[in-house]
């Protein structure tokens, strides 16, 4: 098919943050999208470990200057560009002073979950959709990996349907293993609902565990990819239960990239 539009978000990326196994395949597979010939781009939160000297990050001015609100509270979201030569890739990161300038990524020093964390995952889900605005890129296929971007695939469906940088696009949640034993806390669904969503529209977010965010990344997309052989098996039965989706196994080696190009050429041979 023609040369796509791929954007992948994702909580990590290495060679600047690994916490998980998503670091990785967050890091291969948009290089491996690119030299299969198509466009990408990539969006990934600007953790304090990220050393920016070191990473060469540099601000992109025409992109800053957004405020993301989150129950009437304005936060400005800047974001920063970073190359990997090697890649002749970019990589986007969303930035704020308050919610990503610590030493630790999830938890603190204490291995104590941020108590802020459900708001730190709301702004970057719906900073990573303001910054694509911005951007004025459209997208073919949206690609979401791990549970901080849980939260895209619902604002895709709901919030933003009628935008028309993402009028044709098509969603891919990459579900891994449970990467956090606490909860987001007991407003996560109020928060998340932006003032804009009904309750019905965010109650499975109501106990706010790494699971719920699995399940509704997974019931907002268009395609699944498993992307671990310890999935929750909470999780694991609700996507058996989703009908309509296209669901799909990640493979590690030579032709893993293949099965992702012909997951999104089926995507994009389906009606809108």
């Amino acid at each position: 098919m023609a040369k796509k539009k791929v954007l992948f978000i994702s909580s990590e990326m290495t060679p600047y943050l690994q916490v998980s196994s998503v670091g990785e395949l967050a890091r291969r597979l948009p290089q491996a999208i690119q030299e299969k010939d198509n466009e990408i781009r990539v969006l990934m939160p600007r953790f304090g470990c990220i050393n920016e000297r070191r990473n060469r990050l540099h601000e992109v001015v025409r992109l800053s200057g957004i405020n993301i609100t989150i129950e009437d509270n304005d936060n400005p979201l800047t974001i920063k560009v970073a190359s990997l030569p090697e890649a002749k890739m970019q990589v986007y990161f969303l930035d704020n002073e308050d919610y990503f300038h610590r030493k630790f990524v999830y938890s603190n020093e204490n291995n104590e979950f941020y108590s802020d964390n459900d708001e730190r995952t709301i702004f970057f889900c719906k900073g990573a959709l303001e910054t694509v605005k911005k951007l004025g890129w459209q997208p073919d296929i949206i690609h979401c990996h791990g549970w901080m971007t849980s939260l895209v695939p619902l604002y895709l469906k709901t919030i933003y349907k009628g935008e028309p940088v993402f009028r044709n696009a098509k969603v891919v949640y990459s579900v891994f293993e449970n990467q956090f034993e606490a909860t987001l806390g007991k407003d996560f669904a109020k928060k998340a609902s932006l003032n804009s969503l009904d309750n019905k529209q965010v109650s499975s977010l109501d106990d706010s565990s790494c699971s719920a965010l699995y399940k509704s990344g997974i019931a907002h997309s268009d395609a699944i990819v498993k992307c671990s052989s310890d999935i929750d098996p909470e999780v694991s039965s609700f996507m058996k239960k989703q009908k309509g989706k296209i669901f799909m196994d990640h493979k590690n080696g030579d032709g893993y990239v293949n099965d992702y190009i012909e997951l999104y050429d089926s995507l994009l041979e389906r009606q809108n």
